[in-house]
């Protein structure tokens, strides 16, 4: 059961070896965390001047290895908005300057053909990672809705701004254009690794939905056991995210199956579905670590699998009803022009 601590004692309880800033430069991110430590009805974040001494000994900590492990149950306290768990790193350009607001321009990037590109922190940006998924959720009570056994290990996230949709302009509605997926099926030897592209349309358009593309195995609707075209859990891949100017481009790398590339213009239209301007008027930061996609929440809607959990994560890690991913290499940094 995790214990109900103020957050000045749950940071002096954990400022410990097992600190993963110990390891890997944090001085950009802060961290989600699927609890509720401090007893006020959120979600806890530790920030970028605190996680320097932090480790949760469930959630977020070094191994013996040296990888940083992120693990979430199903069952736990979510971010508003969202009925996934999640112990993940969010990027804050500003580091410890606090007086640069969480959504303010300066703390996050924008692409080039965003008409205020020079009023951000940054134009463009890259996230390097190296990882291994240790474990997905293996039971779901929707097992044929498509996150049922997933989770997502890295993405960039729009700023979800009201402002910008006051606007009218068709931005701030907060989607992803891209969400990097594990996802492993109970009786299957190996697990899929793909990308969703999520059109940048308003929550009411029946036409914002993800366009899934395969990396290696299948995407998250295929049943069929990726087999030897896949990566089984424990196994290390990696992932580059380089947007630079308008174009984000895109590196998967594994020792057994080789390197996949893609490129996309985040400043047009994907398809004939998508804003016809794509992302172009939309601030971004990029997320790595481990967002379970096993919703407990039992709906007619697509996202949400019905996955089991009791709260106690004791008992939902003993039932396998939890994610976990190690990562081996997170760095951010500056946007490369391709070679």
């Amino acid at each position: 059961m995790i214990a109900m601590l103020g957050l000045t004692s749950l940071f002096a309880a954990h400022a410990d070896a097992k600190a993963p800033a110990k390891k890997f430069n944090l001085s950009h991110w802060k961290i989600t965390l699927p609890m509720d430590a401090d007893n006020n009805g959120k979600v806890d974040e530790v920030d970028v001047k605190k996680i320097r001494r932090y480790s949760h000994p469930d959630f977020f900590f070094l191994d013996e290895q040296g990888y940083m492990v992120f693990a979430a149950p199903n069952k736990a306290t979510t971010t508003s908005g969202s009925s996934n768990t999640r112990s993940e790193l969010r990027q804050m350009i500003r580091g410890t300057n606090t007086k640069i607001k969480t959504k303010s321009p300066k703390n996050n990037f924008a692409i080039a053909a965003h008409p205020n590109a020079t009023s951000f922190g940054d134009i463009g940006g890259k996230l390097t990672a190296t990882l291994k998924v240790d474990h997905v959720a293996l039971n779901a009570g929707h097992p044929d809705k498509n996150p049922a056994y997933s989770v997502v290990v890295g993405q960039i996230h729009a700023g979800k701004d009201q402002r910008l949709i006051d606007e009218g302009n068709g931005f701030g509605w907060g989607n992803e254009p891209i969400k990097i997926y594990y996802k492993k099926w109970p009786d299957h030897d190996t697990g899929s690794v793909f990308w969703n592209y999520e059109r940048n349309l308003p929550k009411t358009d029946p036409n914002r939905t993800d366009i899934a593309l395969p990396v290696w195995g299948n995407t998250w609707e295929n049943p069929d056991d990726p087999k030897d075209q896949g990566i089984a859990l424990g196994e290390e891949f990696s992932y580059i995210i380089n947007v630079h100017e308008n174009v984000m481009y895109l590196t998967f790398y594994s020792a057994k199956l080789g390197v996949v590339n893609y490129e996309i213009d985040l400043s047009t239209a994907a398809d004939d579905n998508d804003h016809p301007q794509g992302y172009a008027g939309d601030w971004f930061y990029f997320k790595a670590g481990a967002y379970n996609q096993c919703s407990t929440k039992d709906d007619e809607g697509g996202w949400y699998t019905a996955c089991p959990g009791t709260g106690d994560w004791n008992t939902d890690k003993a039932n396998g009803d939890y994610t976990q991913v190690s990562f081996s290499r997170v760095v951010l940094s500056s946007s490369e022009a391709p070679k």
